[in-house]
């Protein structure tokens, strides 16, 4: 569920603020990502004194280079959660989702962010015919977790992306798009306008969570705190060694195209997000006629330039009716995917809060995760406890990043394999109805004929005359003469 996007941020303070002084306040919160902003916004908003701490700038990893698409739902897939906690703790969780994502939408408004664009609907497309599966699944989101969603038929996709690719599809009338750097920077400036300070360039080297009062250590300056949000990513390293340990990290690559003109919209119609159900596929149109897409997920970091060959060859597989596509711009930036495939949100220890994990999550699960952990210290709300099933566990190190790896082409080899596979049976399906076609034809034809004539049982068939001369000219049959007939 999350893209990467990148342009001008078109809003936020250019510059940066570096904690110099010595500063105490209610909440501290390490990592200036969507979670951790929008925890300092919020506390802000009730009251709270929130001081953030961002290493490097506002949005510098992948929270900045999100492409925007806002919908219900975490990574673990639906059937899997229900497994993991019931049906019951699985509608919680996922009426959680929701919320974050009506939270995303309040914000995202023009009086709040201006010049913030929403694009409308999100849909999911799968490379294989499973329509059956997507039945259940349509029922179960519509019936029992009062979601919107739409079931399209192939015919229904392949209108709207001229691709034989793609199968059935789902799709989500309510989810939207933003320009994730846009609404990253508003978040940083409405935070700050509730009262939040946000200190950038300032790395966290050091954390003391006992006590009512904690302490925190950056290179220039002391903070002390009542509580801690440690709100960072893969890269929070040496102040919090075990959390980041428990993220498994993973780089998405995605590049953006040169204007396409008419020829985008003959092949793509939506105006929403595309995804494919294995995730290898994610794209949209943006800027009216060009075409933003992400490359398959790594475990390992790469310079983006080497993945614009690899996309513009991707764009061409699934719509070669494009052409050659030109990349005008190739970014990247790392997230942090948990080994249960849900966020990391709660109470480490009194006073120590987490919100993290968030690869594959979602913008409107970040926001959840900082209205509630904000509700949580201020007002008491217990609901962060839902998550307390998904506890921490770690990833692996760089044996789980090499089998991370090797599992992702696994999964896209086998994904390819299905989707081939599914393609040549199509093909198969359309010749037999072809020769079926063509076969009821040939039977209504034949009906039409005149029937030949049959002979009865025992009597030879006649011989047919030849037909080449006039019956004039053909000669008489010779009769042998009998007595007193022409003899002598």
């Amino acid at each position: 569920m999350s893209e990467i996007f990148t342009g001008d941020t078109g809003a936020g303070d250019t510059t940066r603020a570096r904690l110099t002084f010595d500063v105490d306040a209610d909440i501290c919160v390490v990592g200036a990502g969507l979670a951790g902003l929008t925890v300092a916004l919020e506390a802000a908003r009730l009251g709270a004194s929130v001081v953030v701490l961002e290493g490097r700038h506002i949005g510098w990893g992948a929270s900045g280079g999100l492409l925007g698409t806002v919908m219900p739902g975490y990574d673990l897939a639906l059937k899997d959660l229900i497994a993991r906690i019931g049906i019951e703790g699985a509608k919680e969780l996922w009426e959680l989702s929701k919320q974050g994502a009506e939270y995303v939408r309040a914000q995202a408004s023009e009086q709040l962010m201006p010049g913030i664009t929403v694009t409308e609907g999100a849909l999911e497309v799968s490379n294989i015919d499973a329509g059956d599966r997507l039945i259940s699944e349509l029922q179960m989101l519509s019936e029992d977790f009062d979601t919107q969603v739409e079931g399209w038929q192939v015919d229904q996709v392949r209108a709207q992306l001229k691709t034989g690719r793609y199968f059935h599809g789902v799709y989500f009338p309510g989810a939207f798009q933003v320009d994730g750097r846009k609404y990253i920077h508003g978040l940083a400036a409405l935070a700050k306008r509730a009262g939040a300070r946000i200190f950038e360039d300032t790395p966290v080297v050091g954390i003391d969570a006992s006590g009512i009062r904690k302490r925190i250590v950056t290179p220039s300056a002391r903070l002390r705190a009542s509580h801690i949000v440690l709100a960072g990513n893969v890269h929070l390293g040496a102040p919090s060694r075990r959390l980041s340990e428990t993220l498994l990290p993973v780089w998405r690559y995605a590049g953006i195209t040169e204007p396409l003109g008419e020829r985008l919209g003959e092949a793509i119609a939506f105006k929403g997000s595309v995804t494919d159900t294995d995730s290898v596929d994610q794209f949209r149109v943006v800027d009216g006629d060009r075409l933003m897409w992400a490359s398959p997920e790594t475990t390992w970091d790469a310079r983006p330039q080497r993945f614009a060959s690899a996309i513009s060859r991707r764009i061409g597989t699934i719509f070669p009716q494009l052409g050659q596509v030109q990349i005008s711009d190739v970014w990247g930036g790392a997230i942090g995917q948990t080994v249960h495939g849900m966020p990391q949100i709660g109470q480490l220890r009194k006073g120590l809060w987490v919100a993290s994990g968030f690869g594959r999550q979602g913008l409107g699960t970040t926001a959840m995760a900082g209205q509630l952990i904000a509700r949580s210290i201020l007002w008491g709300d217990e609901r962060w406890r839902l998550f307390s099933p998904f506890e921490l566990v770690w990833a692996g190190g760089t044996t789980g990043r090499v089998a991370g790896h090797l599992i992702g082409m696994w999964s896209r080899g086998s994904s390819a394999a299905a989707g081939a596979l599914a393609r040549y049976r199509e093909r198969m399906r359309a010749r037999e109805r072809i020769r079926e076609v063509r076969l009821a034809e040939a039977n209504r034809l034949a009906g039409i004929r005149s029937p030949r004539p049959r002979v009865p049982p025992g009597r030879p068939n006649p011989r047919p005359q030849r037909m080449d001369r006039p019956p004039a000219e053909r000669p008489e049959p010779s009769v042998a003469a009998g007595p007193g007939e022409g003899g002598p």
